[in-house]
């Protein structure tokens, strides 16, 4: 009979410094490799676009790559965050990483199906769990972002958003940006 290894953030502790993103997900190991150059571009689009909108009232803080820890054996790093400034006063750790949800996670998916099956799937689940408001998927290679949002105690599909479409949200009142220019050149 085999155990199967539940893996925690301890564990991390002691990994070399490889260049590999490492993340938990209910006690599993997920490895990662640096995304693709069109995966950075589209999130530094996001980014721009987030923190433009953020600095006109200044609600909130638009982080990138982020560590999060939601217990021993739930360590993830998204690609993008927005968290009001009040829940940032009791979500960021003394460690530099964040110990409850936001109000928004986005992931950029990277090439692979059992990528973009984690972040559909497990990464999901994990941000429901957690209490995450709205969750963007955004595929670069499809070209669209999916809308999940918090409807009423679930995160659901709302909308599939391409090129012609609008991104906007009720959680961010004010901010719009055109899908398709989150693409161009990609």
């Amino acid at each position: 009979m085999t155990i199967a290894q539940r893996w925690t953030i301890a564990d991390l502790a002691a990994f070399p410094d490889t260049g590999y993103r490492y993340e938990i997900i209910d006690g599993e190991l997920y490895v990662s490799k640096q995304p693709h150059w069109h995966h950075q571009v589209v999130c530094g689009r996001l980014g721009y676009l987030l923190e433009t909108w953020n600095e006109s009232t200044r609600p909130g803080m638009v982080f990138p790559a982020p560590g999060m820890i939601f217990a021993a054996e739930e360590a993830v790093a998204p690609d993008l965050v927005w968290i009001s400034r009040e829940r940032l006063t009791t979500a960021a750790g003394a460690d530099g990483k964040l110990h409850a949800a936001p109000e928004l996670v986005i992931e950029v998916l990277s090439p692979g199906l059992k990528n973009a099956e984690r972040d559909r799937d497990e990464k999901r689940d994990l941000y429901d769990r957690q209490g995450v408001g709205e969750y963007w998927i955004v595929d670069w290679s499809l070209r669209q972002v999916e809308g999940y949002r918090r409807a009423p105690a679930a995160l659901t599909l709302v909308a599939t958003l391409t090129a012609s479409d609008v991104l906007t949200s009720p959680l961010l009142p004010g901010f719009t940006g055109q899908v398709a220019a989150l693409f161009t050149g990609v």
